[in-house]
């Protein structure tokens, strides 16, 4: 009798790991970097930003049933469309997915409507380390006044992060909305993760893991590994954001599955022109599309004028931070957080209209119009010139 229970359990054992191998076996490889730069090839030079409507404080009110709207995402999608905008990169939250899961895939859906009726597609992000490390569903804060990203929050929140027994409950998110929407064109690519290992130091570090990069690195393979069993035809991607990133050696854990494991290579930047290049120069060795998917703040010296010709001439996909300027207020820069604002900042840090739909810099927005082919060149470069001058003269007034 022993010897048949050993037998029936070796048996048992057997088929569970035949099952496991196989379902890993069912995981999608990465793409080869021929099939990336096809994907891109067929999509042309993808140009927008990173979008929430100005009535959104975050996610879950971008999302849920009772703050959902659609009229406004329409008007401001028809702002983008006028911009030569064709693609925009849009947050998720795992906390949607739990709470309405039904509800908020129908909504994915109506959104995917509207900006597909103003001809743009859409890159989902599905996690974010960024800001609020105890984010919850229902009725979310006001807005503190004139402080950035007051209300944003984190997927997943710190109480998921700080137990890794929790990590495969995310599973069922992952793959749910990938599978739905995996094989839809107006999908552009999966961001399964913003700056994974940001611990929030000028906001919210009295609430993070002080060790947030070495935590995630297994949650980040999983979810690497999740959308891969979903085999999506759009490609997979999570940013590298901060470092040197210029030889294999000199990454960390993190960013070694990152830009080993993405179908196209993704970052983030907000310095300079001259920073931009050294970047784009790094990830080039890849031989993978490259995607900028957030730039832009203009006290920083991070502008349209001298960044987005450079990266059309070099077909890097360009997300801007921010667009019309609203709930989210980050028309304010990050040291709001160390640094008392009573009014609108000097010169804006992010987006490009106000509540009305008025340009913040009339010749900022004609200069975009022109790279992007709204505009013919020879009517769009002396608003170029001119721009440059403006944008120089109100950095320098805060310098």
């Amino acid at each position: 009798m022993k010897a048949v229970a050993r037998t029936r359990a070796a048996a048992l054992f057997s088929v569970l790991l035949s099952v496991l191998l196989g379902d890993a076996a069912d995981a999608a490889p990465r793409w080869s970097p021929e099939q990336a730069n096809a994907w891109y090839q067929k999509t042309g030079w993808l140009v927008g930003c990173n979008y929430a409507p100005r009535t959104a404080i975050n996610q879950f009110e971008m999302w849920q049933k009772e703050t959902f709207d659609p009229e406004t995402i329409d008007q401001e999608l028809g702002w983008a469309e006028g911009l030569g905008f064709n693609s925009i990169r849009v947050f998720l939250h795992d906390q949607l997915w739990t709470q309405d899961r039904k509800g908020f895939i129908q909504r994915m859906d109506q959104f995917l409507k509207i900006a597909d009726r103003h001809k743009i597609g859409v890159m989902f992000v599905l996690f974010d380390s960024v800001w609020d490390p105890h984010p919850h569903p229902g009725p979310q804060q006001q807005p503190a006044p004139h402080l950035h990203n007051s209300g944003w929050a984190q997927s997943p929140g710190v109480d998921v992060l700080r137990d890794p027994a929790k990590f495969d409950q995310l599973q069922g998110y992952v793959q749910g909305v990938i599978r739905r929407f995996g094989k839809d064109r107006r999908v552009h690519a999966w961001d399964l993760w913003n700056e994974p290992d940001n611990n929030n130091g000028n906001s919210y570090r009295a609430w993070e893991i002080y060790n947030k990069g070495d935590v995630i690195v297994p949650l980040l393979q999983k979810t690497y590994d999740w959308a891969k069993e979903v085999n999506p035809q759009q490609p997979l991607t999570t940013a590298v954001w901060l470092g040197d990133w210029s030889a294999p050696e000199k990454l960390k854990p993190w960013e070694r599955i990152q830009l080993d494991e993405s179908d196209v290579i993704s970052y983030h930047d907000y310095g300079t022109l001259e920073n931009q290049q050294k970047r784009v120069e790094w990830l080039k060795r890849y031989g993978r599309p490259i995607l900028c998917t957030e730039y832009m703040a203009r006290p920083m010296k991070s502008t349209f004028q001298d960044t987005l010709p450079y990266f059309k001439a070099e077909n890097v996909g360009a997300y801007n931070w921010g667009f019309v300027s609203g709930k989210s207020q980050t028309i304010y820069p990050w040291d709001s957080w160390q640094r008392r604002y009573t009014a609108e900042p000097p010169v804006w840090f992010h987006d490009i209209f106000r509540p009305d739909g008025t340009p913040y810099i009339e010749e900022e927005v004609q200069l975009i119009r022109q790279v992007t082919g709204k505009r013919p060149r020879a009517e769009a470069a002396p608003a170029r010139r001119a721009s440059r001058a403006r944008v120089a003269r109100r950095i320098a007034a805060v310098r």
